[in-house]
């Protein structure tokens, strides 16, 4: 099971932190983040391998965000900053089906968080 946390209402250029605890073991699995705005479908953000040294990130998020995870705490973390109103969505945690960190798409993930919503105001 994963529990994501860390949403809010930030204004444009803002940063937040997002957090996802799994209550089972993560290591030997990828993790990665997911997003979905109104009315829209859901869209990769970013993924991290098992051992935590690799990472891939979606474009639209390059050079802003920052997935990381603690194989100690079963956690993974979302460090998101210069936010854009268009980052504004429900952010939705998962647990990779296999080690690789290159994997964006939500078929590749095994389970999923229950979802926190960041707003961002213009």
């Amino acid at each position: 099971q994963l529990q994501a946390s860390g949403g809010g209402f930030v204004q444009a250029g803002g940063s937040l932190r997002l957090s996802c605890a799994a209550s089972g073991r993560t290591f030997g699995h990828a993790m990665g983040w997911f997003r979905q705005a109104p009315e829209k479908e859901r869209e990769f953000v970013a993924s991290i391998g098992w051992s935590g040294y690799l990472t891939y990130y979606a474009h639209s998020v390059k050079g802003r965000f920052t997935i990381s995870r603690d194989n100690a705490k079963n956690t993974v973390y979302l460090q998101m900053n210069s936010l854009k109103p268009e980052d504004t969505a429900v952010y939705y945690c998962a647990l990779g089906a296999g080690g690789g960190a290159e994997r964006s798409s939500p078929y590749e993930y095994d389970s999923w968080g229950q979802g926190t919503l960041v707003t961002v105001s213009s």
